[in-house]
């Protein structure tokens, strides 16, 4: 299992932050698509680092055409040597129509055309075939030597799809080369719902279910003393509530037998009571979510939740607080190799 490193928008310097990352034992890089471009601080990242992993998780998929995709995954994949990975999500519905204007009906069916568009622009780039994707959602079929950056050096960029439906997780298992794992998400879910279906999906696609990575951000509440865990857990209930309020992740909340609580966090999240909301994680929720653990307990409690499972492993958030984050992803690491 590899350990990764969320990259923010840092507007300083993400490549001296992604190079910080290399020099500490990171094996990746990740940036987000919440206030910033999600594909801007990987071209600096690019430049200023020559080994580690640098992708999206995720980039916005819909308000960009498969083309845009296309072409700028293709450009970061020349600028890090074959380093990246375009990790594409949904959103969900509001957020398409009313923050990008775009459509945000059909989405299952969307990120399938929008991945296979992306992979027919690729392969006209590299292999020479001609560009002819005359898709449902999106028609591309002029490509001129003018517009055609040509092949590169490297494979085309695997494809991570996020994926916590069933539906979409179906899509990610047929077509993508990975899945990102949502923050929200416990043992049970990964389990029972999302590795079974995901891997059925690539079975009936005829595709290796065992080559499919799984990229997962991990909660962690953590801290030198147990008081500092428990203080850390707070922020953790309220993000927790934020997201199981959320109808499209009410599945994780429905397989861990707390739909009672995902209808009372989305009523409250309706009438404003986002004050309210943290409360209603209990402890049994929190814990199977979140990792809680002081630091020299956390690598092997990550260990525990995650081997066999994550493929590749990030905190959610890396936090500035003196958290030894190189160390941990060691032991991490140490801990997952050791003999049984």
């Amino acid at each position: 299992m590899l350990f990764d490193a969320p990259l923010g928008f840092v507007t300083d310097d993400p490549g001296g932050v992604a190079a910080t990352a290399e020099a500490d034992g990171f094996d990746g890089v990740w940036t987000t698509e919440a206030g910033h471009d999600p594909y801007l601080p990987l071209a600096a990242a690019a430049h200023r680092t020559e080994h580690v992993t640098l992708g999206t998780a995720i980039a916005v998929a819909f308000p960009r055409s498969p083309m845009v995709h296309a072409q700028v995954a293709w450009d970061l994949q020349r600028l890090s040597k074959g380093r990246f990975i375009l990790g594409l999500g949904a959103q969900v519905k509001a957020h398409n129509v009313r923050r990008y204007g775009v459509p945000g009906d059909r989405p299952i069916a969307r990120m399938r055309e929008m991945i296979q568009a992306i992979r027919a622009v690729w392969r006209c780039w590299q292999d020479g075939d001609p560009l002819n994707f005359p898709g449902e959602f999106w028609s591309l079929t002029l490509m001129t030597p003018f517009f055609n950056p040509g092949a590169i050096d490297w494979a085309p960029p695997p494809i991570y799809v996020a994926a916590v439906s069933e539906a979409m997780l179906k899509v990610a298992g047929a077509e993508a080369d990975g899945i990102h794992v949502h923050p929200l998400h416990t043992e049970g879910y990964l389990d029972e719902v999302l590795m079974p279906v995901a891997r059925q999906a690539a079975v009936a696609g005829g595709r290796d279910p065992d080559a499919m990575a799984l990229c997962v951000p991990a909660m962690i509440a953590t801290g030198r003393t147990a008081d500092d865990v428990v203080e850390a857990e707070a922020p953790m209930r309220a993000q927790i509530a934020f997201y199981g309020s959320t109808p499209a992740y009410r599945p994780v909340l429905e397989q861990a037998g707390k739909a009672d609580i995902a209808e009372r966090l989305h009523a409250l999240s309706r009438s404003g009571g986002w004050g309210e909301m943290p409360a209603l994680v209990d402890d049994d929720l929190l814990h199977a979510v979140c990792t809680s653990a002081t630091w020299d307990n956390l690598p092997d409690a990550l260990a525990r939740r995650y081997a066999g499972r994550a493929t590749r492993l990030m905190p959610y958030a890396l936090l500035d607080d003196g958290t030894p984050w190189p160390a941990i992803a060691a032991a991490v690491k140490a801990a997952i190799a050791a003999p049984a």
